[in-house]
């Protein structure tokens, strides 16, 4: 038995174990199952999950955990920035790729304008690292909201809607909005959001979050993380099951 497996805390929002439960049926592959992984802190993850699953092959890596499982790798030589969501496990060592950046980026660019510039990045997690290295990628620039200020970072209390106006392309990293807090979303003035803007959510349970709909009464392009969760999820297997990786 091949088993893979999701971390994170909480995951009662994550479709993971679905899509790859549903995948193995589909596509008739046999031996192999995924489970998911709540802990509730990241020193766990030996003692609850990879010395107790010695027959694991993989990880998927959710909030709140994608920087802090960096300490457990053995080889980051895969990583082109420092957020991990997906583990390969080869000959008792762990080493760590990133999938989001792929997801994000072939997620995005469909619905992606020249005008949709510049970005604002909602959020300073793993996922944000992803975003930013994407959009660093693409040549546009954009600015950091967080709870507090910093050099790098703009504080959301700071913003007003000629600041949102400015902005045409908002991505929300944060987890706010996801299942079951539906009713929570970034706050940021959405009165500055306006037809011309792109919103985009990594969130993808619920398929429309509160951020979403903000943007949609106002006449904005919106999309969710549906797509991007598919995405890295098949890069997630094919790194699995590449034996030159």
């Amino acid at each position: 038995m091949k088993l893979f497996g999701l971390i994170g805390y909480p995951l009662s929002h994550s479709f993971s174990k679905k899509y790859f439960t549903e995948k193995f049926e589909r596509e008739q592959i046999a031996g192999h199952r995924y489970e998911l992984f709540p802990i509730e802190n990241i020193g766990l993850l030996k003692e609850q999950v990879l010395d107790a699953y010695p027959e694991l092959c993989g990880l998927n890596i959710t909030i709140p955990y994608k920087k802090e499982v960096l300490d457990f790798l053995d080889d980051r030589s895969a990583l082109p920035l420092d957020a991990c969501n997906c583990i390969k496990m080869s000959k008792g060592k762990l080493k760590g790729f990133n999938t989001d950046v792929i997801g994000f980026e072939e997620s995005l660019k469909p619905l992606l304008l020249s005008s949709h510039s510049p970005a604002l990045v909602l959020g300073t997690g793993g996922a944000a690292e992803a975003v930013v290295f994407v959009l660093e990628k693409l040549r546009i620039p954009y600015s950091i909201a967080s709870r507090s200020s910093s050099p790098k970072t703009v504080d959301y209390q700071s913003m007003d809607a000629g600041f949102i106006a400015a902005h045409k392309l908002i991505i929300n990293t944060t987890p706010l909005g996801t299942y079951p807090d539906t009713e929570t979303c970034p706050p940021i003035p959405y009165d500055g959001v306006g037809a011309d803007h792109y919103l985009f959510d990594l969130v993808y349970n619920p398929p429309e979050t509160k951020f979403l709909r903000e943007g949609a009464r106002r006449g904005a392009t919106i999309k969710n993380g549906s797509d991007m969760l598919i995405i890295q999820a098949e890069e997630s297997w094919r790194i699995w099951n590449d034996p030159d990786l």
